[in-house]
């Protein structure tokens, strides 16, 4: 039988071109961490794992980045962004368990050390959310309601422990239920200045405790908080404060959070991400809530909501906030990436309960993957907000 050369030589060309091309793709998208370009200078790692190993049980990826910086809220910071991530069970059918560890020290001396996390038990059936906090935190405070000028501000000193601890319980797949305990307690409170609102509302107290039991109800079916994609979340948290848990007074809270990802393309990574958080309090009287643990900018759990505005530049009964972020890579690796984000934000003007001020904040930002197996990023964002408000913002994780 007669061989046509052509046809043969046509057809180890076509098949050749195809495996190099596929080829060239893995190379163009091998995905690339911090940890691999300290390694071109440094050999930390005796060998390069492979993804069975990161997805094992039981098995730690571990993102650490000690840094100095500068923050609206904190001044020059020294910080050790740590994040610990980790399958409790078989990774094709548990979700990414994270604990995140950030102490911060800054030259207003403020100390800072948060504990969050986030614990899927095996195959989802149940998920541990915890959050334990110490703050030694000097700061501002600047009244109450949306029509506060930066110039109204006073200093204010005070410790802060804050012990929450909830199981959820799955009742549907992606569905959650479940309860909890929850602390805040505020000390040594020390308030300078002249600020008549703050001792109308608080009546200068040096201490506060909120003390109360959690109800949640949450729809999750993101995947790895860290980084997500094409995921919706929804939250409603109820909490009950009573004086007979040792509460100083007898108040109730409403939390109500949403959040979409969006994946536009995957090389190059693009992600639109929106962001609606909202909190209503109320209690027998007026000013029965505590006047630190009032809704405010940036005391959302990771505190991160605002980004444009100082931490407690607006506090009020209620809040109302909305946000959207474009999250894009920079590099195809995924090293680099960029975001660019715009927010807004309301409370009610005191003693009112209208919302009458909205405020935006928008900027830029930039996200150097930390662990690319736990897909970790830092996130290093400048904003700015009305009348002059701007400055930087730390993040390990995406900032929602």
């Amino acid at each position: 039988m007669a061989i046509d050369s052509t046809a043969q030589s046509s057809n180890f060309t076509l098949h050749d071109t195809i495996a190099s091309a596929k080829k060239r793709d893995s190379i163009r998208y091998v995905q690339k961490d911090a940890m691999d370009e300290i390694e071109k200078v440094v050999k930390l790692r005796e060998r390069e794992p492979v993804d069975s190993e990161c997805l094992k049980p039981g098995k730690i990826l571990t993102s650490i980045f000690p840094a100095i910086g500068y923050s609206l809220s904190n001044g020059v910071t020294f910080i050790l962004a740590t994040n610990f991530s980790f399958y409790t069970d078989n990774s094709a059918t548990t979700n990414l368990s994270v604990i995140s560890l950030n102490p911060l020290y800054s030259l207003k001396q403020q100390t800072i050390i948060p504990v969050i996390s986030s614990v899927w038990l095996s195959n989802n059936k149940i998920n541990l959310l915890g959050d334990y906090r110490f703050y030694q935190y000097p700061s501002l405070t600047y009244g109450l309601g949306g029509r506060r000028l930066l110039s109204q501000s006073d200093s204010v000193d005070y410790s802060y422990i804050k012990i929450s601890q909830e199981a959820l319980y799955r009742i549907v797949p992606n569905l959650y239920g479940g309860g909890g305990y929850n602390l805040d307690y505020h000390y040594n409170i020390q308030e300078s200045g002249n600020n008549r609102q703050y001792f109308r509302y608080t009546d200068g107290v040096t201490q506060t405790t909120s003390s109360g039991l959690v109800a949640r109800l949450k729809y999750d079916d993101r995947a790895n908080i860290n980084n997500p994609e094409n995921a919706f979340y929804a939250d409603i948290t109820y909490r009950d404060n009573l004086t007979a848990l040792g509460s100083t007074s007898d108040w109730r809270e409403v939390d109500i959070e949403f959040r979409k990802y969006i994946r536009l393309s995957k090389h190059p990574r693009n992600i639109l991400a929106f962001w609606n958080w909202n909190e209503f309090t109320y209690g027998p009287y007026r000013n029965a809530v505590p006047y630190f643990d009032l809704p405010s900018t940036g005391w959302d759990e990771y505190s991160n909501s605002g980004r444009g505005y100082i931490q407690g530049r607006f506090r009020g009964a209620d809040m109302v906030y909305l946000e959207g972020e474009d999250r894009f890579d920079i590099l195809n690796n995924g090293l680099l990436g960029g975001v660019v984000f715009c927010n807004g934000e309301s409370v009610p003007n005191y003693p009112t309960t209208k919302f009458s001020v909205i405020h935006v904040g928008k900027g830029i930002g930039l996200r150097i993957k930390l662990n690319k197996y736990s897909q970790t990023n830092l996130c290093i964002d400048y904003g700015w907000g009305d009348g002059g408000s701007q400055g930087f913002f730390f993040n390990v994780g995406e900032v929602f």
